[in-house]
């Protein structure tokens, strides 16, 4: 009897075990090669498009006419490398003065003078260390009132503008998701943002992943304020224990 019921009790487990099924294997595949195949997409796009720096040297000392076939990458080391070499003659003294020389000389080209203006404020305000732009990570009350999206600081009013505007205002950028490079440019009352105690990395991964992937919780301060009392009190709770011990 005994032994029929265990009989039993397996043919029960067996019938009951539910192997995966095909979508949970394929889903999990998914997960694992759509980061991965993304990933090596982008840096391959990036790695093509740093490669055309080869074009500015002669056909004679590409890689496919010194040993026969292209290696890539090749174009992307000499962009990082003309970048770092610029930066560093930039910073003495001679490479200032010819940096400036070359400033004013394009400042004397008209158009060219207007797009370089533009795209080198843009730059020193994106660039700079020492720049606010796109510093910090805001909470704003968007598109209406009563829905809240997350922005990012750029600044603060000037020229004409500030002069229209009555009170404290700073300047937002509201990016669209999944592709945060559009948006949409507010001015909006310092009372009415909320700085958001995350960095910008977390917050683009909030609105690049449409909310699937938000931010780390951070311990709150009352949370940590009590975890080291208990941790000041744990030593004088312990030798009042061992105090009756000993004598």
């Amino acid at each position: 009897m005994r032994l029929r019921c265990r009989e039993l009790k397996f043919y029960a487990a067996v019938f009951a075990f539910k192997p995966p099924t095909f979508k949970r294997y394929f889903i999990t595949g998914l997960l694992i090669w759509v980061p991965l195949v993304i990933t090596v997409w982008v840096l391959s796009m990036i790695i093509n498009v740093m490669d055309q720096s080869l074009l500015l040297l002669p056909q004679a000392i590409h890689p496919k006419n010194l040993i026969g076939f292209n290696i890539p990458g090749v174009g992307a080391a000499l962009t990082l490398a003309t970048i770092f070499v610029s930066g560093v003659l930039a910073t003495n003294l001679i490479g200032e003065k010819l940096w400036r020389s070359w400033e004013q000389l394009l400042a004397r080209i008209p158009v060219v003078n207007a797009l370089y203006n533009a795209v080198k404020q843009v730059s020193d305000t994106l660039l700079s260390p020492n720049g606010n732009a796109f510093r910090k990570a805001l909470l704003v009350e968007y598109p209406r009132k009563g829905s809240w999206t997350i922005a990012f600081l750029t600044g603060k009013p000037g020229g004409d503008v500030a002069n229209h505007l009555q009170g404290s205002y700073v300047s937002v950028y509201v990016p669209t998701t999944p592709n945060p490079t559009s948006g949409f440019f507010l001015m909006m009352k310092s009372e009415e943002v909320v700085e958001l105690k995350i960095s910008v990395d977390e917050a683009l991964k909030y609105i690049v992943s449409m909310g699937v992937v938000p931010p780390k919780p951070k311990p709150t301060r009352l949370a940590t304020t009590s975890a080291k009392a208990h941790d000041a009190a744990s030593p004088a709770s312990s030798s009042q224990t061992q105090t009756p011990g000993n004598s």
